[in-house]
Order: structure tokens, then sequence, then C-alpha cells
């Protein structure tokens, strides 16, 4: 199967600056893969080119057979809906519950039988372990069940791709390691890519991945 993320020798730039020269990627089905590197390395920068809100300078590059350096305005939508994505901070509505959370995804993205998108929540917060929390509102939950919910979230749409930007960065170590491997086990289950952009360098030793580092406004292996 072709790969699900392919960038060939791409430019990233923010504010004029290089972020990221060079790069060469390739994420391939069900990858479970790692990107370290120091705050300000691009880490951000390059996962946000994968959904079309920073764009390719330069090069090659393509994302669930979407061509990221010619990609019309009107495809972002439809890229983005290919896409699951577990924030650090959560972004969950806090007007409404988990499930309200997970019910108003699936109506923006033109789910409209109820029986349909009911049986879909209960399958992705049954994968989360979040199915008894699901009329909780999400000041009602702690860190580490809101970021269960929002990979629920990130599962609505049967997802190609899980891009998860420090994931773990606002749980304590112990709910970190059960976010980690809630991840790890989609990727190993349902043959999702799952790319980590993550500071912490023990989940690489626990979650076996392959390891990418930005450094020095270059991606190396």
């Amino acid at each position: 199967m072709e790969n699900i993320i392919d960038y060939k020798n791409v430019e990233i730039r923010r504010n004029e600056h290089v972020a990221l020269r060079g790069v060469d990627w390739h994420v391939g089905p069900g990858e479970f893969v790692y990107l370290l590197g120091k705050v300000g390395s691009g880490k951000t920068s390059l996962m946000k080119t994968v959904y079309a809100e920073v764009p390719v300078e330069s090069g090659d590059a393509r994302v669930l057979d979407y061509d990221l350096c010619n990609i019309s305005g009107r495809d972002i939508p439809y890229l983005r809906r290919r896409i699951g994505i577990v924030f650090q901070d959560f972004q969950l509505l806090t007007d409404r519950t988990a499930w309200g959370n997970l019910d108003f995804v699936l109506r923006a993205t033109g789910w409209k039988d109820r029986d349909a998108r009911e049986a879909r929540i209960d399958e992705v917060l049954k994968v989360t372990g979040m199915q008894t929390k699901a009329y909780k509102m999400p000041h009602e939950l702690s860190g580490g069940e809101q970021q269960r919910v929002v990979i629920s979230r990130a599962l609505l749409n049967n997802p190609g791709l899980i891009l998860a930007d420090e994931p773990t960065g606002n749980l304590d170590p112990e709910t970190g390691s059960i976010i980690m491997a809630h991840l790890y086990d989609i990727s190993q289950t349902t043959g999702t890519a799952v790319v980590v952009a993550t500071h912490n360098h023990a989940f690489t030793r626990a979650f076996h991945g392959r390891v990418l580092r930005c450094e020095r406004k270059m991606l190396m292996e």
C-alpha cells in the first residue's frame, strides 16, 4: 500500500524563517512514529503541514494521496476529515458533554443519521474506555479522561492517520503512559498510522516505533 505521508525535499517556513529544509519523510499504514526535538525545532510546524495549516514552500508533499503543494482550499476539509488530531490542550467544547463533543464532530462532517452517530460514538468510547463517562462535562473529567475523549474524537471518521502533538504534555507520568498505550494500541490493531511529537524519550523505549529527530532545521532518523 502507498505511504500515508510522502515528503521529498520539502522546505517549511514560519514567518519568513526556515523551520525545516530538505525533509524526506515517509510514513506507511499502521506505522507508529515519534518526532523528537526541542521546543522550536520544527516538530509542530511539520505536523501542521500535514493537515495544510502551514503551507509547504517547496519540494513534493503528499498526504493520503492529496498533493499538499497544489491542494485547493475546497479540498482541505476533506483531507482533514481523514486525519485525527490529538492536541496537548484537549480543545474540547466546554458547553457540552463528552458525548456531545463527539456528536458535534460527526454532525459537522456529514453524519445525518442519529442512530449511526450513536453507534459510532459508542464504538470509539469503548476503544478508549470512556463509555461510562460519556455524559460528563469536560470540567468533570480528569486530564487523562479528557485526553481519552480527544482520542475518541480523533477516531470518529476512521482516519488513516492520527497526529498527536505533545499528547501527554499536561498529564502526570502515569496518566501519560496510559494515553500513549491507547495510541500505540490503535496503530497496532486498526492499521492507522500514528505520529507522536513528544519531549519524553522514555516513551520510545516503552512503545516501539520509528524515531525521527528535528535538529538543526533538518529531520533526521
